[in-house]
C-alpha cells in the first residue's frame, strides 16, 4: 500500500472527531450538572438558616451573583432552585445525578406549580429549556377572585407602537377626581394664554397654532410637576429634616413626629438641610448650625470615583445616597476624602449597625456584622478534590414537540374542610 493511502486511513474522519468531543462534552456537561447542585444546596442551607443579612447583602440572589462572580440572571436561577428545593426533590436528584441542567430545573422552579415535580422531571429528560417553557405557559392557572372590598389595583401600562406611544392609566375614584381636576385646571391655564396671546377679535391666523388640547394640558401637569421637584431636590437624594433635641438627655425626635434613635438621627442627617433646635425641659434655647449639602460639584465628583454603590457585592447605580464616613455631628466634613456613595439599602444597613464603613475615602473599608471586612472578588479557585463521578449528560433529544398530544399538569384542586 502506498504512503498516501495509507495517511488517509490514519486521518481521523471528521464525523470521529466530533463523536469524540460530544463524548467529551457530555462527561463534562454532567459533572458541571452536578457541581451546580451542590451549589443549590449550600445556597438552599443559607436561604433556610438566614444567613444572609449577617454579609450586608440585600438577597440571596445578590450574595450568590457576589460570591460566584456570576450575572445576576444565572444567580437569580440558583436562588429560584434553592428556594423551593424541598418542593421538587425528583428534579434536583436529576440535577445531582448530572441528568438536568441548571436552567431545565431553573425555569421549572420560576414558574411551576405545586405537586408538579414528578410531571416536569420526567419531562425535563428529553424536553429542551423553551420546550419547558411552553409546557409551564400550558399549564393552568387558578385566578382568585378579588374580594369585593379589596382596592382596585392601579396601575399605568406603555405600549410603543410605530408612531407613538400609548399610555393607559388605572386610578381610583379620589385619586381621579383629583387627576380631572389638576388637569382641566391646566387646560384652562393654557387656553387663557392662548386667548391672551392670538385671540385678537380678527380673523384666526393660518399660522396660529391650535387651541390646547387635554395632552398638552398633561404634558404641561408633568412639566410643573418636573420643575417644582428640581427646584425641591437640586442634589438628588437632598432633603430638610427638622430636629428638637434635649440638650441634658440628648434624645431627639423629629418635628410634629416621633423620637429618633442615634441611628435613625445620622441616617436622615447624611445629606440634608437639618434645622436643629435645641431645648431644655421642653423649652426651646436656640437653634443650631444647618448641614453643609452636597452639591452638585460635589456629588459628579462622588459618582465619577464610585459610579456605583461602595459596598462590595452591590451594583447598585441608581438612587445613591452620600454618606458621611465620619458624620458631620462628630465633627466629620463635607469633603470629597469623607464622603462615598452608598444604595439606599445599604446606607440604612450602616447605620443600624448591619455594616461598617471606614475610611478616608477612596480607600474604605466594609466590614459585615462579625467583623470581617468584605471584598468585591468572588470565591472562585482552582479546584483541589476530583470532580463528581456522575454519568455523562445525555441532554434533551432535540426532536420538535408535538403539543397536540401533551397534557399540561393540572393543578391538585384545593382541599376544603
Amino acid at each position: 500500500m502506498s504512503s498516501a493511502a495509507g495517511s488517509l486511513v490514519a486521518e481521523e474522519l471528521p464525523k470521529d472527531r466530533l463523536e469524540v468531543l460530544f463524548d467529551e462534552l457530555g462527561v463534562l456537561m454532567g459533572q458541571r450538572n452536578a457541581i451546580d447542585s451542590r451549589i443549590v444546596e449550600i445556597v438552599a442551607e443559607m436561604d433556610r438558616d438566614n444567613l444572609v443579612g449577617m454579609t450586608g447583602a440585600r438577597s440571596i440572589a445578590a450574595l450568590v451573583a457576589w460570591k460566584t462572580g456570576s450575572s445576576i440572571t444565572n444567580a437569580n436561577t440558583i436562588a429560584a432552585i434553592a428556594h423551593r428545593l424541598p418542593e421538587f426533590p425528583r428534579c434536583a436528584a436529576g440535577m445531582r445525578e448530572g441528568r438536568l441542567s441548571l436552567d431545565q430545573v431553573g425555569i421549572i422552579a420560576k414558574k411551576a406549580g405545586h405537586g408538579s415535580d414528578e410531571h416536569y422531571a420526567a419531562l425535563a429528560e428529553s424536553a429542551t429549556v423553551d420546550q419547558l417553557n411552553t409546557a409551564l405557559k400550558l399549564e393552568p392557572r387558578p385566578k382568585p377572585e378579588p374580594a369585593p372590598w379589596a382596592e382596585p389595583q392601579r396601575s399605568i401600562t406603555k405600549t410603543t407602537a410605530e408612531q407613538c406611544v400609548r399610555y393607559r392609566m388605572t386610578l381610583t375614584h379620589d385619586e381621579a377626581a383629583t387627576f380631572d381636576a389638576a388637569l382641566a385646571s391646566h387646560q384652562d391655564a393654557l387656553i387663557s394664554q392662548w386667548k391672551r396671546d392670538h385671540d385678537t377679535g380678527e380673523r384666526p391666523s393660518d399660522q396660529a397654532p391650535p387651541l390646547p388640547t387635554m395632552p398638552d394640558a398633561f404634558m404641561s401637569l408633568v412639566k410643573t410637576g418636573w420643575d417644582a421637584e428640581v427646584t425641591r431636590r437640586p442634589h438628588g437624594q437632598h432633603t430638610t429634616v427638622v430636629v428638637h433635641l434635649d440638650v441634658k438627655d440628648r434624645i431627639a425626635s423629629l418635628h410634629l413626629g416621633p423620637l429618633l434613635t442615634a441611628a435613625e438621627r445620622q441616617y436622615l442627617s447624611c445629606d440634608a438641610t437639618c434645622e436643629v433646635w435645641f431645648e431644655r425641659s421642653g423649652q426651646v434655647i436656640g437653634a443650631g448650625r444647618t448641614t453643609r449639602t452636597i452639591n452638585r460639584r460635589l456629588r459628579r465628583a462622588l459618582e465619577h470615583r464610585h459610579p456605583t454603590c461602595a459596598v462590595p457585592g452591590c451594583g447598585a447605580t441608581r438612587g445613591l445616597h452620600a454618606h458621611h464616613i465620619q458624620h458631620w455631628e462628630d465633627g466629620g466634613t463635607t469633603e470629597l476624602d469623607n464622603l462615598v456613595l452608598v444604595c439606599p439599602y445599604h446606607h440604612r444597613l450602616h447605620h443600624s449597625g448591619g455594616i461598617t464603613i471606614t475610611g478616608p475615602a477612596p480607600n474604605i473599608t466594609v466590614t459585615d456584622s462579625d467583623g470581617r471586612q468584605l471584598h468585591s472578588s468572588s470565591l472562585a479557585r482552582p479546584p483541589n478534590r476530583p470532580p463528581p463521578d456522575v454519568a455523562p449528560y445525555r441532554g434533551p433529544t432535540g426532536e420538535r414537540a408535538d403539543w397536540w398530544w401533551y397534557t399540561p399538569f393540572e393543578p391538585p384542586p384545593p382541599q376544603t374542610n
